[in-house]
């Protein structure tokens, strides 16, 4: 590994190339940054990447003139250049998206990453975003790190050698933080309901967000809880710390935390350093179905931007606007679907902020399909609870106008009434 200036290391960089961005709280923005700074001497350079955080200016004028975004999950701040010219989406599972360097399907020239310091082995860790980066840095023809002491050293698969780095640069700089939000009223009612599902001794997989961290602040109650999920965040530390989360059912990794990244505060940052409970796996593992159901009642906590009134879930579009991605919820909602005493739950509130239904007769023209009808069992919103596991298109229909707010039920009940009563 030759340490380098990042001006030495942007150089490496050519037109042409196909780049591999490692995300989260791990993003290596530094490198990206001064790569996006030999904009005028670039062209056709591709990025590739999940969820990434920080400043993107190869997203915004004028260093997109030489960078185009061709992204696997969209996060909000490449949000606008996807849905231009300048961007695209793979829909893809976030279980799947190893094939694509693997298979050399979409072949890596670059990959950019960023690392602990080297251990008196010479080894270095991935941090808390191992995910897709694994892959990533055994297919790229050449890896370029920023090496950051503020990068916790983290178990599990997220160990290269610095024998596999080309070239590095040198920071030190926190990593990026995500705040728990305050949680209102209706978040912790949704808590409420979706927590009243959950039994002891079952494996949870949530994400991050109010709705739930409102499921966790009411799980103080619970026993025996396991967590193999694709994210860690906050939320969680509290049920480890009271002994809520011990994991000791679980079939895989008893007694330990399975992740593939991790996002939110410094203490969950110095809580995961070198602590043997977190396993970080990549999400090939994670995310892989034959995989989860193996542990017990698992429970997948998901959201969704609407639901129709057969059950079908958009969770990444708003209409023809892509807003997301496909991510791991079709990999953990049929798991927790196959798992022995499982539940696969889809939580959200009833309206937006804007007073509009997220519980609709038809999907908005041209929104994706996240989930199929097949595979929704339960939802949940602030008015309580349906399983629309064996029910018909009809009773999908009344089951889920009973959990609408009340300000849409009669336009929503009209609309069902329309499509399933005519002779």
């Amino acid at each position: 590994m030759k340490i380098v200036s990042k001006t030495e290391a942007a150089a490496l960089i050519k037109s042409g190339d196909r780049i591999f961005l490692q995300g989260a709280a791990m993003t290596p923005n530094t490198l990206m940054n001064a790569i996006c700074d030999r904009y005028e001497d670039l062209s056709d350079v591709e990025i590739i990447s999940i969820h990434t955080e920080g400043a993107v200016n190869y997203a915004t004028p004028p260093y997109n003139k030489a960078f185009s975004i061709n992204s696997c999950f969209v996060g909000g701040n490449v949000r606008k250049a996807v849905n231009t010219n300048k961007g695209d989406y793979i829909p893809i599972f976030l279980s799947e998206i190893h094939l694509l360097f693997r298979r050399n399907i979409l072949p890596l020239d670059v990959a950019l990453i960023q690392v602990s310091p080297p251990d008196k082995h010479g080894y270095c860790s991935l941090g808390v975003s191992v995910d897709v980066t694994l892959p990533a840095i055994q297919k790229a023809k050449l890896v370029i790190a920023q090496i950051n002491p503020c990068v916790p050293r983290t178990h599990g698969d997220g160990i290269i050698h610095s024998s596999e780095i080309d070239a590095a640069i040198e920071i030190d700089a926190p990593l990026h933080v995500h705040p728990m939000g305050a949680i209102s009223e209706i978040e912790h009612q949704i808590g409420r309901n979706v927590a009243d599902l959950i039994e002891d001794g079952a494996t949870l997989q949530l994400g991050i967000g109010n709705i739930p961290n409102a499921v966790l602040t009411n799980l103080g109650g619970h026993k025996r809880l396991g967590v193999h999920t694709e994210m860690f965040s906050d939320g969680l530390l509290p049920l480890v710390e009271k002994g809520v989360i011990t994991g000791e059912e679980k079939t895989l990794k008893s007694g330990r935390i399975v992740t593939c990244f991790a996002a939110g505060s410094q203490d969950l940052y110095d809580f995961v350093d070198d602590n043997p409970i977190v396993n970080f796996k990549e999400a090939a593992y994670t995310n892989d179905t034959n995989v989860i159901l193996q542990n017990p009642k698992v429970t997948a906590i998901n959201s969704a931007v609407e639901i129709d009134l057969t059950g079908q879930i958009c969770a990444d579009s708003v209409g023809t606007r892509q807003i997301s991605g496909v991510g791991g919820q079709m990999d953990f909602i049929r798991a927790a679907s196959l798992s022995r005493g499982g539940k696969p739950i889809f939580a959200f509130t009833s309206q937006t902020k804007n007073g509009i239904s997220k519980i609709t007769p038809t999907l908005k023209h041209g929104a994706g399909v996240t989930t199929t009808r097949a595979h929704v069992h339960y939802v949940a919103t602030e008015y309580g609870t349906v399983n629309l596991f064996g029910k018909n298109l009809h009773q999908r229909a009344k089951a889920l106008i009973s959990i609408a707010h009340p300000d849409h039920r009669d336009e929503l009940s009209k609309a069902a009434y329309e499509r399933f009563e005519r002779e």
